[in-house]
């Protein structure tokens, strides 16, 4: 029955049925003092075959049948692309002022670490996990990345809703996570040029493939910086100029979310074409927009319905790739066991530790350890494209998945104990301010 319906008809029903219940979800999380992107992870594995296609795979097949995947795929990597640029519109890099020693021994030691830590658990998981034809070099580098990420928005939705997102720590917790996933995205950004003259495609996480794969990794460094100073003293200026008109006429109406539309989505397109993954596009293409109101203004707009129903089709089709079942055996429920020790280890330990050494009293520092160690969708961004690229297989994928979701879900908890402050009603923080438009996760 599912083979013969018309994929519109299967979409038309498959959409409202993910949006649904991950608003639902998320809700739930919010009232157990969690974030949204906690619900909506979940959803996405109780959707898939860990749950519902493994109690009853018929209404699985049904509700998500395979020719629909492809279609619901596009539309969550449509909102992630919206997701990241509301992530880099509000991204600040006053942050980094008056901070430059702490902030760099423990963001440095929060990617070193997790990478170091990381590598030795790769190179010992690479003759059971790597599948067939993966390098050596990839796999290793891959987890390695893969256990240094930190959610950038996710922790400022969490220091938002606790009330830190402007103290000290709060702060340069937001310091460190910038500089630290800069790095990690970068180093990202090599694993994607080495794999990718595999032949690997990588258009299941929002297009990791491109017509740059072929570029070696110093031409790729050298498309990355023109297209960064075209968007610096370019594209930015045009964008200022475009604010104020539209800021002039009032309304910023439809022109400016066309504008910012098509800029993210051209953006996007560059930075895939030239080999690094389309999500760095978008990124750096909100961190260049202007602060205007008619910017503002236009952004809410496309993240009034972009992050509500796009982006949880996004968590679907991870946790469509997510199956408990495979960790069926003692060896992979120890090997998952292992990476979320690792991952805990490298990131809160890592951080902690490194705030110490910086001068950091010890409250602060086992905090800002704690905020680190959240991963969220960005985890999730990073293991979509190491599962398309090929360089893991859905079992190490799985473990990893896991433990970005119980390193997410601690996260609050363990803060609020550690602070001793209660949450503030979502959309706001302790002193009942709007939250910032991208950080509404």
């Amino acid at each position: 029955m599912g083979a013969s319906r018309d994929p519109l008809e299967a979409v038309l029903v498959a959409v409202p049925v993910v949006v649904l219940a991950c608003g639902v979800a998320a809700a739930l999380m919010r009232r157990l003092g969690q974030t949204a992107v906690v619900g909506e992870i979940l959803v996405g594995i109780l959707l898939g075959p860990s749950l519902l296609g493994w109690l009853w795979p018929a209404g699985s097949r049904w509700l998500l049948p395979g020719e629909v995947l492809p279609y619901l795929g596009v539309l969550g990597n449509l909102g992630l692309l919206v997701f990241m640029f509301l992530v880099g519109l509000e991204f600040d890099p006053g942050l980094l002022r008056g901070r430059g020693r702490a902030v760099a021994v423990v963001s440095q030691a929060c990617v070193w670490i997790p990478l170091g830590l990381g590598s030795l658990l790769a190179l010992a998981m690479y003759g059971v996990l790597a599948p067939d034809g993966v390098g050596r070099a990839e796999f290793v580098l891959f987890v390695a990345v893969a256990m240094s990420v930190t959610a950038f928005p996710v922790l400022a939705r969490i220091l938002k809703d606790q009330g830190l997102y402007g103290t000290p720590v709060g702060a340069l917790a937001m310091a460190c996570a910038a500089v630290a996933d800069v790095v990690a995205w970068c180093l990202l950004a090599l694993v994607v040029a080495l794999a990718q003259p595999r032949g690997s495609g990588g258009a299941d996480a929002a297009g990791a493939g491109g017509a740059g794969a072929g570029w070696g990794i110093a031409g790729m460094g050298v498309l990355a910086g023109v297209f960064l100073a075209g968007m610096w003293w370019g594209v930015r200026p045009l964008l200022a100029w475009g604010a104020k008109r539209w800021a002039s006429e009032g309304e910023p109406g439809a022109g400016m979310v066309v504008g910012l539309c098509s800029g993210l989505c051209l953006s996007a397109y560059a930075t895939n074409a030239m080999g690094v993954h389309a999500l760095f596009g978008a990124f750096v293409f909100g961190a260049v927009v202007p602060r205007a109101e008619a910017v503002e203004a236009a952004a809410e707009r496309m993240r009034a319905f972009a992050v509500p129903v796009l982006l949880p089709l996004f968590f679907v089709g991870s946790g469509l790739k997510t199956d408990v079942g495979l960790l069926g055996g003692g060896a992979a429920w120890l090997w998952a066991v292992a990476v979320l020790a690792v991952a805990v280890a490298g990131k809160w330990g890592g951080g902690a530790g490194a705030a110490l050494l910086a001068g950091q009293p010890v409250r602060d520092a086992v905090t800002l350890g704690a905020l680190m160690n959240c991963r969220g969708v960005t985890e999730l961004v990073v293991l979509n494209v190491g599962l398309g690229l090929g360089v893991i297989g859905p079992e190490l994928f799985t473990a990893l998945v896991l433990m970005a979701l119980v390193t997410t879900a601690v996260t609050g908890p363990v803060v609020r104990a550690l602070r001793g402050r209660g949450r503030g009603r979502e959309g706001a923080g302790a002193d009942g301010t709007a939250a910032p438009v991208g950080l509404r996760r």
